[in-house]
């Protein structure tokens, strides 16, 4: 009998379920907490069969309010990912359950691909590609014209949270100048990194490239539409490597049909996976990846070991290292956690 249920949307094709989650289990094995999958096609299926657990792994479902309405004993929520737009968190915190994610496994990778879209882009790594293919070799210097060199341009950050941070660190080697707009950071925090802090249209305006970071909430859908492509310098490269519905889909497509904007490098997209008559994939100014900025070696490993442990910490009655809602850790009852100083752990 096991001390502890987790509930997990059965997906045949996950590679959580094929390999038997096995990063999960790392940890939740220890606390004799048991992952169970349930086969539902709808929500009152799920809810049915999650009802008693005590965990769910957000994986391969939405956790709406319904669903979240209908469960008894749940305390904690676990994403593998940084973003939490798959889970009602209102509607969580209301119910008293704790949302864990994992905001720092893989910055680093994402950050990379940030870098190396925006200098594909720049470079018009995809056209020259193509024209070398076509045997359009003296042809390709053309498109050169009117491009100006990297170093001295001026890089935007919509958002100045640890990947965008990531990247401002990245640019300096380049000689960009780096600005960003973030009302929920400090002008010391971003000037402390070498970045000048802006209001968000000042900085559409400034910016040789505009990099979206912004989580994807109520205040942030749609944040870059018609108005905000227009604002925009027409030699500007918008980058998305964040969350697709941040973007007017539409409003970008508009935008650089109506060369408003030079081009974009997207790895997110408003639908996943994007329909392969997506306008933006037949443009040459349109460098696109099918989100994978987070992807390496180490990083879902990682990320779902992270989740198993976050998942143990809760139902162990401690508070998980990161969590959406912390003004829940003290009503769900929880103990903080102190780790011993590495000075003066227990065998020292």
């Amino acid at each position: 009998m096991s001390n502890f249920k987790v509930a997990v949307q059965k997906r045949t094709w996950s590679p959580f379920s094929q390999d038997g989650y096995q990063y999960e289990r790392e940890a939740l094995d220890l606390i004799g907490a048991e992952i169970v999958e349930i086969d539902a096609e709808t929500e009152e299926e799920f809810v049915n069969g999650a009802r008693d657990a005590d965990a769910l792994l957000a994986v391969g479902r939405r956790m709406t309010e319904n669903v979240i309405k209908g469960l008894d004993n749940v305390k904690v929520i676990g994403l593998s990912s940084v973003g939490a737009d798959t889970v009602d968190v209102e509607a969580a915190t209301t119910a008293g359950i704790v949302v864990t994610n994992v905001p720092d496994v893989f910055v680093e990778e994402v950050a990379d691909h940030t870098l190396a879209l925006a200098l594909a882009a720049a470079r018009k790594l995809k056209l020259m590609d193509r024209l070398m293919r076509e045997d359009n070799w003296r042809s390709s210097r053309v498109h050169y014209d009117g491009t100006p060199r990297l170093r001295g341009q001026t890089f935007g950050l919509i958002a100045f949270g640890n990947i965008a941070r990531a990247v401002a660190r990245r640019c300096q080697p380049f000689g960009l100048r780096v600005i960003a707009f973030d009302p929920y950071v400090s002008e010391l925090e971003m000037t402390s990194e070498d970045v000048d802090p802006l209001g968000f249209y000042e900085m559409l305006k400034q910016a040789d490239f505009v990099s979206m970071h912004a989580p994807l909430n109520a205040e942030t859908k749609h944040m870059m539409s018609t108005k905000e492509f227009e604002v925009m310098k027409e030699t500007a490269i918008f980058i998305n490597n964040g969350r697709g519905p941040t973007v007017d889909e539409a409003a970008l497509i508009n935008a650089l049909q109506a060369n408003q904007i030079a081009g974009a490098a997207l790895d997110v997209f408003e639908v996943e996976p994007t329909p392969a008559d997506n306008p933006l994939l037949a443009m040459d100014n349109v460098i696109a990846t099918p989100h994978v900025a987070s992807a390496s070696s180490r990083m879902l490993p990682e990320t779902r070991r992270r989740t198993g442990r976050e998942i143990a910490s809760v139902l162990q009655g401690r508070w998980p290292r990161s969590a959406i809602n912390p003004g829940v850790l003290s009503r769900a009852g929880l103990e903080r956690w102190q780790p011993y100083p590495m000075s003066r752990g227990p065998n020292r």
